[in-house]
């Protein structure tokens, strides 16, 4: 495990998305469309961004 960085500190982008990859990350969003207060379509989005060898562990030999 990583040690946390401190506030205030730079961050080189490879490395925060190093962190990011490593635990992996969930992005959720909500698309509505209305008119009049009636709701016409909805569209729910879930996607899981993780590196392979993270998503592979225990069970690729």
């Amino acid at each position: 495990m990583t040690a946390a960085v401190p506030p205030h500190a730079e961050v080189a982008l490879v490395d925060l998305l190093d962190r990011l990859l490593a635990g992996g990350v969930v992005i959720t969003g909500d698309f509505s469309l209305c008119i009049a207060d009636v709701e016409l379509v909805r569209v729910s989005l879930r996607a899981l961004l993780t590196s392979v060898e993270e998503a592979t562990e225990g069970i690729l030999p």
